[in-house]
């Protein structure tokens, strides 16, 4: 099961990280790649990020290459969003989920988990 944690109410500009934390299972002994998604309000969920088993290859998409970054820790069993200079639009439902490659098409992604409500407001 994941669980996406680390929402909550950001002002624009600021640098949340979340964090996607596996139990009952191993990211890395499942060679899970780990995408990140969003559904904001009255929208579509949409794929933003994910990264390779390894950990060498990583997708953005336009929204927000250069602002997020993407990466995990094996010992954690963890994979992280790091959120920067966050904009009103980014206010979303944020959700991981796995899927075994990483190839910046994310229809294949599943284990859905709770996700985390961002909220980008002043």
């Amino acid at each position: 099961q994941l669980q996406a944690s680390g929402g909550g109410l950001v002002q624009p500009g600021g640098s949340p990280r979340l964090s996607c934390a596996a139990s009952g299972f191993s990211f890395d002994d499942n060679d899970y790649a780990v995408g990140w998604f969003r559904q904001a309000p009255r929208k579509e969920r949409e794929g933003i990020s994910c990264i390779s088993n390894t950990g060498d290859v990583t997708y953005y998409v336009d929204s927000v290459k250069g602002r997020f970054t993407i990466s995990r820790d094996t010992a954690k069993n963890t994979v992280y969003l790091q959120m920067n200079s966050l904009k009103p639009e980014d206010t979303a439902v944020y959700y991981c989920a796995t899927d075994l490659v990483c190839l910046g098409d994310y229809s294949g992604f599943d284990n859905w988990g709770q996700g985390t409500l961002v909220t980008v407001s002043s």
